[in-house]
């Protein structure tokens, strides 16, 4: 056990793996559209904040994905529910989550020298399958995907289950996602610590702990 934690948790989207966006906008890409990248993360900014919100009062009627998918369009000046909806649902497909980071793996290997570690993801049921396709599923003890568990986070059962696969207790575990609402909240609920995985820089402001990097994530731990 290291600083009181043993074993860490990992959310996959947007943590681990990232959207491919080739694939997820090409509806936008075939009409000439190329939303630049800041432009994504001033709309993933807005929308975390705003879907938090709703997710906190239970007005979450619409998922992040539609939510997000809506104010690009906005943005873009396009009014078009059908494109909206082909790539909320090309989003929510775990294998065009295309994209990792250089030195994943050698973080992963990293981490895992000195806690036990897993994954808890929202997921259609694949994302063993994914995480094996990236050559990082063998990094994990466990992988917990609420397609198969049948609980979505923040829901505690899908925390409950992954401790239960790993035979450890919340209080000895972290937990590494990137929505305050859905991981954060899921995982302190359930008893763990947690950090935010924050790239566009949603929760900069909040002082909630937060990360840009996976190094930048195990310089934390060294600090805890």
């Amino acid at each position: 056990m290291h600083n009181g934690i043993d074993t860490i948790f990992f959310d996959v989207g947007n943590t681990l793996l990232f959207p491919n966006r080739q694939v997820i906008l090409a509806p936008l890409h075939q009409q000439g559209i190329h939303p630049p990248l800041e432009q994504l993360h001033a709309i993933e900014r807005r929308t975390k904040r705003e879907f938090d919100e709703l997710q906190q009062h239970g007005h979450a009627d619409h998922g992040f994905w539609f939510l997000y998918y809506s104010h690009l369009l906005d943005d873009l000046g396009i009014a078009n529910t059908e494109l909206r909806d082909r790539m909320v649902v090309a989003t929510r497909i775990s294998a065009n989550w295309g994209d990792m980071r250089p030195g994943t793996r050698e973080a992963l290997d990293r981490m895992a020298q000195r806690y036990h570690i897993g994954v808890i993801s929202n997921a259609d049921g694949k994302i063993a399958e994914l995480l094996r396709s990236f050559g990082i599923a063998d990094c994990f003890a466990s992988i917990t995907d609420s397609g198969l568990v049948g609980h979505e986070k923040p829901h505690p059962a899908i925390f409950d289950a992954a401790l239960a696969a790993m035979q450890t207790e919340a209080q000895q575990c972290m937990y590494l996602g990137d929505v305050y609402s859905v991981d954060y909240l899921g995982a302190t609920r359930a008893g763990m610590q947690a950090v935010l995985f924050d790239v566009s820089g949603a929760y900069r402001e909040t002082g909630l702990p937060r990360v840009e990097s996976l190094v930048e994530f195990e310089q934390h731990l060294s600090e805890l």
